[in-house]
């Protein structure tokens, strides 16, 4: 395996091998000023950033996600300015962990072995293709793990325990558990509900469990972080970009600082 592979894999395993549950932060490629955004969510205390790859058709994602992939096509965001701004964020950023959020349609076009190339060689570590089934995986999954390029899955509340070893296998760095069945950004669930699913969740696997959708207050987010491994912060992020333009970075950075300070420190209050 490539040493930068190895790498890839040591920088996801070490943000969710930290004395605290991970803030994962979320906002959509090309969507403003984005690298000033990320180092923004870098600089505010995020553990792990997914970049958001603007597609056309974003089915899994609320209204908020959805006009930030309008915006960022209407400015002519491609692919290929994605993986720049990923090469960038791993020069700037060499140990923060990096994952690119999508649908199939732009990673697998031009083949997933170009794919996967060219995210090894801009040292992303991770990839969320939200429409890709487990029984798909050979579409994507076997090019990513030959380049160290963990495939992340996704649970829900319906993932019974029948069907989580299917989504579990061939996953790696992070599961990500969607704890409600809609949209992103519309809704929340119940605390009982997701320490329940949690649990259940970590009986079948020793992958982290990081729990996004509807996620937007630092007390929430502390209140899960008890409970998970880590907390996926996305459309509140993306609210922020989208209200204050260049301005926002700097509110940026506030909001990750709080919500961080939630989550890196909510298993100390219970202490």
């Amino acid at each position: 395996m490539p040493v930068n592979s190895i790498l890839n894999m040591t920088r996801l395993q070490s943000a969710f091998a930290k004395p605290h549950p991970a803030l994962v932060a979320f906002i959509t490629a090309g969507d403003g000023d984005t690298a000033a955004n990320l180092d923004a969510l870098v600089a505010g205390g995020a553990d792990v950033i997914e970049l958001g790859m603007p597609f056309t058709d974003p089915m899994a994602d609320g209204p908020a996600i959805q006009a930030a992939n309008i915006r960022a096509l209407g400015a002519g965001t491609t692919t290929a300015d994605v993986l720049a701004i990923a090469t960038a964020f791993r020069a700037r950023h060499p140990e923060v962990p990096l994952v690119l959020m999508g649908y199939a349609n732009p990673m697998i076009r031009r083949g997933p072995e170009w794919f996967a190339d060219a995210l090894e060689q801009a040292g992303v570590d991770g990839v969320i293709c939200v429409d890709l089934a487990p029984e798909e995986d050979a579409d994507l999954g076997p090019a990513l793990r030959a380049k160290g390029i963990a495939p992340i899955r996704l649970s829900t509340p319906t993932t019974d325990d029948a069907r989580l070893p299917q989504v579990l296998h061939g996953s790696a760095g992070f599961l990500y558990y969607v704890s409600v069945a809609g949209i992103t950004g519309k809704q929340s669930a119940a605390i009982d509900s997701i320490e329940a699913n949690v649990s259940r969740i970590k009986q079948h696997t020793d992958l982290p469990v990081a729990v996004g959708f509807g996620v937007r207050e630092p007390d929430q987010a502390g209140a899960i972080a008890r409970v998970a491994d880590g907390v996926v912060v996305g459309s509140a992020f993306i609210d922020l970009v989208a209200k204050h333009g260049s301005d926002a970075p700097a509110h940026l950075r506030d909001l990750t600082a709080r919500l961080a300070k939630a989550v890196h420190f909510a298993r100390k209050a219970d202490a």
